[in-house]
């Protein structure tokens, strides 16, 4: 097939006029009309349905549209590399860092770490919840998250262990303490400020209460940091948390941590990024990095070899 016409096509679709996508493109509409039905030609399907408000794809179109976008992405991608690999590491990389994790303390390292190594590299990092992240890399349009998950197989996605956060209960000071490590079926009847049941924190503290025939007091359902932190610091109940969280909000407020135990539970952090797309030589050289910096971290799960930078020819 010849690139052209793919651009050609997946612009068709975009737009949803032969007419308008003619004159987005430059091109006369008859000429874009022989393009069309050259490639309808080689694949021998019918792409394009025309209709009084303009074209829309069969099916085969659509399956065409979806496989186009990501050819033509990477060709676009090995256009960048080829550049860089003339001129140093360019181009842009976005990066996704889950927030209330050990992630969202890689930023400021990875901001210096590239500035020094690549500073022909623009890096987009993005701070959101680990759904959205891995919904980004799955669709390409993120090339890395370190976010919570990867202990259940994502299809399209593939998971590199970091490591493993210990949960704790944080309440505030004015609320008596449990011991430093407390079984989780002492704090049953504590009024407990969680994330919404879709969270890989939430859906791990929800399985434990339920393996002690238990269910979480939840009193309501907060998502943002900041609101979890002013609950605390208010007095008003306390959260579950991982390790690098809850030390957070411990240091801004009045407030105490306690280890739960029996069972004790332990949060994943992983390296998230698509089963299918490579990467391109800058998302390497990202990667790599990311990936020396967790090393660095108390109880990584990497060894030497997958930290080590990535070899390029």
């Amino acid at each position: 097939m010849n690139l052209k016409r793919l651009q050609y096509f997946v612009k068709i679709v975009d737009i949803g006029s032969l007419t308008q996508a003619a004159d987005i493109l430059h091109v006369a509409q008859p000429a874009l009309s022989q393009q069309l039905a050259t490639l309808e030609g080689e694949v021998r399907q019918q792409l394009l349905v025309r209709t009084k408000r303009g074209v829309t794809p069969t099916e085969a179109g659509r399956a065409l549209y979806r496989h186009a976008q990501l050819i033509l992405r990477q060709c676009e991608q090995a256009r960048v590399d080829m550049l860089a690999a003339s001129k140093g590491l360019s181009g842009s990389v976005s990066v996704g860092l889950a927030p209330g994790t050990a992630a969202a303390g890689l930023a400021l390292p990875l901001l210096r770490a590239v500035h020094a190594r690549h500073p022909g590299i623009l890096l987009y990092l993005n701070e959101t919840y680990g759904n959205t992240l891995s919904e980004l890399v799955m669709n390409g349009r993120m090339d890395v998250a370190v976010l919570y998950g990867g202990k259940n197989p994502v299809h399209g996605l593939s998971f590199l262990p970091l490591l493993n956060e210990k949960l704790y209960v944080v309440g505030p000071d004015r609320m008596l303490a449990p011991p430093d490590k407390v079984p989780l079926r002492m704090i049953t009847e504590i009024d407990l400020y969680l994330a919404r049941p879709y969270n890989v924190v939430r859906r791990m503290v929800d399985e434990a209460f339920a393996g002690i025939g238990k269910t979480a007091r939840v009193v309501a359902e907060i998502e943002s940091a900041g609101t979890l932190t002013s609950v605390i610091a208010d007095g008003l109940g306390a959260t579950i948390l991982p390790d690098s969280m809850a030390r957070q909000i411990v240091a801004s407020c009045d407030a105490w941590m306690c280890q739960i135990v029996e069972p004790e539970i332990e949060a994943p952090l992983a390296l998230c990024q698509s089963d299918h797309l490579p990467l391109s030589e800058p998302a390497q050289a990202i990667r790599d990095i990311l990936l020396e910096l967790v090393a660095t971290l108390p109880g990584s799960l990497l060894n030497a070899d997958e930290a080590a930078p990535a070899k390029r020819s």
